[in-house]
């Protein structure tokens, strides 16, 4: 009989390769980050001529674009 996790099931192990799951994650987040700056490009050309505005603006541009990926790079790093 296979040991059960907490939850009730078993335990098989990994369903995917961590190999293939980088490399999908590193795919992925390469995808992402060329769309982002994309969109990013794009609504900084519709900002207004304030040197502040643009400062901020890309300021919080060059750190928000990590938030959405720590659900993705978990994934990448389960099972290792």
């Amino acid at each position: 009989m296979p040991a059960c996790d907490g939850a009730g099931f078993a335990a098989i192990g990994p369903i995917m390769p961590a190999r293939i799951r980088k490399l999908i994650g590193g795919v992925g987040i390469l995808a992402f980050l060329i769309a982002y700056a994309v969109v990013i490009a794009t609504l900084a050309g519709h900002l207004p001529d304030n040197a502040l505005l643009k400062l901020v603006f890309f300021a919080l541009a060059g750190i928000c674009w990590g938030l959405p990926l720590i659900p993705f790079i978990s994934w990448m790093n389960r099972g290792r």
